[in-house]
This record gives structure tokens, sequence and C-alpha cells, in this order.
């Protein structure tokens, strides 16, 4: 590597720093994607083992290289020019395995690339690496195919699932930025309890064509994540966009905006009137738990913060009937094996073409509880139907909510516990959504 290249930090770069390193000549993106898989080598594989990457792209380095020439050529092929991305391991990349963390599909590779893979090739981007998530996608961070993966800043404590590899190898400084997938609050979670900003956009923006849990089922948005707002911005603008084989992004049609980076004004908070929704609303939450009252003190310190950013704050608001709603939560009946067959179809030869078939491999008594359940999921219509009843007449109190108190946005926790111990999330009772009182 030239001296040039060892004067850039690594640590905390963001897309601006690494485009700005490009054209001054002091860092080519084969410098770059080699800096990040030198620490991926020290620190998730050795050292602290912080076991956040399943995959890393055995093409990563012949794309920079590609890379490198087209802009020595003509400049930057797109917003994300070798920018090399991390991208939860639910998501097709063509050459590498989806795995979904789980021996039952660790030798599953896909023949085409999932759209949002598209998109950032197309930008410029290198998908450097495929991350650990909850085995298929459900629950916190442990799978059958990897083990655990250990948070960061507490090597004992879990990342939250299930972007939770996304979201430790982003703080980590594993990649620039990173993808996660969120039905419930599977970007939200990990991101605060890796400390990065993340977010799931609403569902019908980015399409989930190629990735697991995909069309006809609903909940499933892909999301940016990243170390800071600025490049979760300018990430989303790369994955937004309308996809005939995600029927449910005709939804974003004309309500993407040209970038979502204008948003990102210091002045924006001035004279808008934020409502503060303290009800705790978690699986299991325990508000007299001492982690429940530090995570109090947090929100606390934010709406103060928001208030000096000139911010009107109504505290509290209250939704009507919200945790008695929420408990309706239930899955299509039918989505599940339709989205299953659906992602199974793309590739030419898949591994399994029903869900019934992957429960018949010989690795399926392996996996964890949470993803045996995953794929056994059956649910009742009528449950469902009372779910869809229930999902309207709280959109319905939502509404009236801001519509009474005149609220541009409703702030809430985004978890109300910290992290839990891994011990105690791989052991019964499986505790992962808080923490033990003391």
């Amino acid at each position: 590597m030239s001296s040039a290249a060892d004067s850039f930090t690594l640590q905390e770069a963001t897309i601006e720093d690494i485009h700005a390193a490009y054209a001054a000549g002091r860092l080519t993106a084969r410098q770059l994607v080699q800096m990040y898989i030198d620490r991926i080598e020290a620190y998730d594989r050795g050292g602290p083992g912080i076991n956040s990457i399943i995959t890393v792209n055995p093409a990563a380095l012949d794309e920079a290289d590609r890379l490198d020439a087209a802009f020595k050529a003509s400049g930057k092929v797109g917003p994300l020019h070798g920018i090399p991305v991390l991208i939860k391991d639910q998501a097709d990349l063509k050459g590498t395995p989806t795995t979904l963390g789980s021996l039952v599909f660790k030798d599953y590779y896909p023949d085409r690339d999932s759209r949002v893979v598209e998109k950032l090739k197309e930008a410029g981007a290198i998908v450097l690496a495929k991350t650990t998530l909850g085995e298929l996608g459900a629950g916190d961070t442990h799978g059958s195919l990897f083990g655990s993966t250990r948070n960061p800043y507490d090597l004992e404590r879990t990342v939250g699932g299930s972007s939770g590899g996304s979201g430790a190898a982003v703080s980590a400084n594993f990649g620039t930025v990173g993808i996660g997938q969120e039905g419930l609050a599977s970007i939200r979670r990990p991101s605060t309890w890796n400390c990065i900003a993340g977010m799931r956009p609403t569902a019908g923006l980015v399409s989930r064509s190629g990735v697991y849990s995909g069309w006809p089922q609903e909940a499933g948005s892909l999301g940016p994540m990243a170390r800071t707002v600025r490049d979760m911005a300018v990430l989303l603008d790369v994955m937004v966009g309308y996809d005939g084989d995600d029927p449910i992004t005709s939804r974003g049609v004309g309500h993407a905006p040209p970038s979502y980076t204008d948003f990102l004004d210091a002045e924006g908070l001035r004279g808008a009137r934020i409502g503060i929704l303290r009800t705790p609303m978690g699986y299991n939450t325990d508000p007299e738990a001492e982690d429940f009252k530090s995570i109090t003190g947090v929100l606390d310190n934010a709406v103060e913060e928001l208030r000096a950013a000139g911010a009107e704050v109504v505290d509290p608001v209250e939704l009507a009937r919200l945790n008695e709603l929420l408990a309706t939560r239930c899955a299509n009946p039918t989505a599940g094996e339709t989205a299953f067959g659906i992602y199974m179809a793309r590739s030419a030869n898949p591994p399994y073409r029903t869900r019934e078939e992957a429960m018949q491999s010989p690795e399926f008594a392996k996996l964890s509880d949470q993803a045996k359940v995953r794929l056994r999921v059956t649910a009742d219509p009528a449950d469902h139907y009372q779910y869809l009843l229930a999902r309207d007449h709280l959109m319905i109190h939502l509404l009236k909510t801001m519509a009474e108190h005149r609220l541009d946005a409703i702030v809430h926790k985004a978890v109300e516990h910290q992290p839990t111990l891994i011990a105690d999330g791989v052991k019964p009772p499986y505790v992962n959504h808080k923490a033990r009182r003391t």
C-alpha cells in the first residue's frame, strides 16, 4: 500500500471522506477494500472476534480495480463510487452464498443479484461482505452457521437482531455503510445497540426482490445503516425505486424526493411540533428495571435536544388502546409460503422449492428454536383478520392524535432496554428483549 493510502484514516471514514481521498489521489478503491478486509481479519475473525461477517465477496478487489480504472478515465460512475457496502445475508449477491445464517442454506448460491444489489452496483458501490443475522431473519443475531455476534462495545452483550451483523460491522468499521432488513425492529434495535444510525423505510420504497421474506409479505423493508445520518441518506437515495418483481414498490411511486440529503437542514426542526410517546410497548418490557430507567434518561436528553433545536414539544402524547392493538400481531397465513416459493424460483436450481422441503434437510434439527418457528409458522385466518382490523384502528388513533395536537412527528424509544447478555439469549428462557432486573 502506498504512503498516501497509509495516511488515510479508515476508522469513522464517511462517503464524503473517501471521495475526497479518491479525488486527491491519496487513495484507490483497491487500497480501501484491502484495508477493510485486513480489518475484518484482525477484529472480526481474530482479536475480539466480533463475528459479524459470514462471507467476504471474492470479487470485491476485482470490482475495485474496475472502478479505479473508470475513475481514472472519466471520474465517479455514481454517488457510491468505490464505497464498500456490507449487506445482511438475506439478500442475494451472485457469486456468494445466501446463507440466512443457517446450516440449512449454507450451500445456496443464487444465480442472480437481488434488485438492491443491482442498484448498488449501478451507483458504483462495492458489495464487500455479507453479514450475520438472526437465523432465517428471526430474532437476535444467533445462527446455527456462525454462533453469536458480539457487541463491539461489550463483547459479552448482544448486537440485537435480526440485522445485528450489519449493525456491529458498520460500528466496528468493517465497511463504510451497511444494509439491514426489518419486519418489526430488526434495523432500529441493532442500530441503537451498536451506536449507529439506521432506519426502516416505509414499505414500498425499496424493492425486496431477491431477498428472503419478500413479496407478498408486506412488513419486511430493506433499510440503510451508517455511522452518520448523511451517509444513511446518500445510501437510501440509491436504494429506493419501483421494481415490478416486488409489486409493493408501486406504493412508493411519486413519494421519494429528488434526494433525502435535501432534508439535512440544521434549522429543519425549528417550529416543528413533536409529540413524545412514553407508553411502554416492548415485548415483556419491565418499566421498573434499572436499564429501562437508563433508556428513559437517554430519551429525556433527546427531548431537550429537540427543544434546543427549536421544536415545539408536546410531552407526553398517548395513542388509545396502543398495547391492546399491538397484541393482535399475526402473520398472513399464506404469504410466508408464497414468498418462499417466489424467492427460490429466481434461481434455476434452488435447493428447496417449499418450506416443507427445507424442513426435511438433515441440518434442520440444528437450527435455533426461533428459526424453526420461522419455517413452520402458520396462522389462523381469523386471527389475521382481527390483526388487520386492529392495524387499521391503530392507524386511525395515530392520525387522530397527530391531528388533535397538530403534530409533525411522534418520537418514541427505539428500544426500551440496554443490550442483553449473549449467554442469556442462547439458553432458556432466551432473554433478548430486556435485561434481567438487578
